[in-house]
C-alpha cells in the first residue's frame, strides 16, 4: 500500500472518528459538516472530498463492524463439513462480533444507539443504514456459495443470498429493537438475542 493511500485512509478515519464522537456528545440533527471538519482537523473541502454527507461519514465505522462479522464467520466455516456448521457458525460469529471478547473489539454500542434513534426521523442516516447492511448481505451471499467448506460451497447464488439475507436481517432488527427499545439491555444480552435468532433464520433455511 502506497503512503498516498495510507494517508487518505488515515483521513478518512480520522473524519469518521470524529464524526463518531459528535454525534454521541451532540447527537446528529446538532452535528454539522464544520463541525465534524474542525475535530477531526481538516478543512471543509477536504471533508466533501471523502463523503458527500455527514450521515455518510460513518460508513467507514459501520463497514468495518460489518467486514469483522464477515471473517469470523468465515474462520469458523473452515474446516468443517458438518450440516449444522453453518447455522452454529453464524450464531458464534454473531455473539462475537457484537459482544466482542474486550472492550476494544465490541460494537460500537453508543454510536449505533445514537444513529439509529436519529435514523427513525433521519432517511439519510437510515439509507446509510441500510446501505451499510445490503453491502454486507452481498458480501455474505458471496462467502456462502464460493468458499469453503462444501457444505456451504455447494449452495447457488439464489439460495446463498437467502441465507444472507435472513442472518443479515435477523441482526440487522435486533440491534434495531435494541436501540429503540425504551429499556436497553445490556450488550451480552444484545449479543445473545441477535445470535439465537440468527441461528433460528438460517436452520429454517440451511437444514429444509
Amino acid at each position: 500500500m502506497s503512503l498516498t493511500t495510507r494517508r487518505k485512509q488515515a483521513t478518512e478515519q480520522d473524519i469518521a472518528h470524529a464524526a463518531q464522537t459528535l454525534f454521541v456528545e451532540r447527537g446528529v440533527a446538532e452535528t454539522t459538516v464544520e463541525a465534524i471538519a474542525e475535530r477531526a482537523e481538516v478543512s471543509v473541502r477536504t471533508f466533501y472530498r471523502y463523503f458527500r454527507s455527514k450521515q455518510d461519514s460513518v460508513i467507514p465505522l459501520l463497514t468495518f463492524g460489518a467486514q469483522r462479522w464477515q471473517n469470523l464467520l468465515n474462520d469458523a466455516l473452515q474446516g468443517t463439513s458438518s450440516s449444522r456448521a453453518l447455522p452454529e457458525a453464524i450464531e458464534a460469529a454473531t455473539r462475537e462480533a457484537i459482544a466482542g471478547n474486550g472492550a476494544t473489539d465490541a460494537m460500537p454500542f453508543e454510536l449505533v444507539r445514537v444513529l439509529l434513534q436519529a435514523a427513525e426521523s433521519d432517511t439519510a442516516l437510515r439509507a446509510v443504514w441500510l446501505h451499510v447492511n445490503d453491502h454486507s448481505e452481498r458480501q455474505l451471499a458471496q462467502i456462502l456459495t464460493s468458499g469453503e467448506p462444501p457444505a456451504v460451497a455447494q449452495y447457488t447464488a439464489q439460495q446463498g443470498r437467502l441465507l444472507a439475507a435472513a442472518a443479515t436481517t435477523a441482526i440487522r432488527v435486533s440491534i434495531e429493537n435494541w436501540a429503540l427499545a425504551s429499556v436497553q439491555a445490556d450488550p451480552q444480552t444484545l449479543a445473545e438475542d441477535a445470535a439465537q435468532v440468527a441461528r433460528l433464520m438460517t436452520s429454517a433455511i440451511y437444514l429444509r
